[in-house]
């Protein structure tokens, strides 16, 4: 019996652990076809309004072709995505129903120890296509520089509705808000391309302090 108990304790243990070290995730995928499509990506480094955040909705009808990478590191405390994508839009009959939604494809990527914010959101697309690359990276005894901030580079060209914004932002120690450094945001509608490189990054020496909330541009 006791030998029983001792197994069952061990098994839970090597259990209890396997859980502990599930802190880094890397997912690459090719994912290309005609139909209906819906995707989610929600992670973070961190729990409530700390560490690295992203957040990536796509659904639509037609055909699609996309090459993604994500990479999550806890320890590390960083987030690194890359995106190569291709969307047309044409509804799509089955069976189990018609499918006809114009593509929608929304990211928002936030950064709590730098206080930064990077939003790319694309809705009512009949065409689609881009090319998305952010690393996001926070404090830790790891990295060699504890210098938190997100890279942001897009390059898109759409016909549809399209949103990119980013907006950096600082908690002084005694004031009743935080300090806004900076914000863009650039709406646009019809027939475009956009190419957009973005850099916020938040020096160590810097004024510290925490802030409490990031919402999406």
């Amino acid at each position: 019996m006791n030998r029983l108990c001792c197994a069952v304790l061990i098994s839970m243990l090597i259990l209890v652990g396997s859980a502990a070290a599930a802190n880094y995730i890397y997912e690459r995928s090719v994912i290309q076809g005609v139909g209906y499509r819906s995707h989610e990506l929600i992670a973070q480094t961190a729990q409530g309004y700390s560490g690295q955040k992203i957040v990536e909705r796509i659904s639509g009808s037609g055909s699609f072709y996309d090459r993604t990478e994500f990479e999550l590191s806890v320890q590390r405390n960083s987030i690194n995505y890359s995106k190569e994508a291709t969307f047309e839009y044409f509804p799509v009959s089955y069976q189990t129903g018609t499918y006809d939604r114009k593509w929608v494809d929304r990211l928002c990527v936030a950064n709590y120890d730098a206080g930064a914010v990077v939003t790319e959101s694309y809705t009512h697309a009949e065409s689609l296509m881009k090319h998305t690359q952010i690393s996001t990276v926070g404090n830790s005894h790891l990295n060699e520089v504890n210098n938190s901030g997100i890279e942001a580079s897009f390059n898109a060209n759409v016909i549809g509705v399209g949103h990119i914004g980013w907006r950096s932002v600082e908690w002084i120690e005694g004031a009743k808000r935080p300090f806004e450094v900076g914000r863009s945001v650039e709406d646009v509608v019809g027939v475009f391309s956009i190419e957009k490189y973005i850099q916020l990054f938040k020096n160590e020496s810097g004024t510290t302090g925490a802030v409490d909330w990031l919402p999406c541009l």
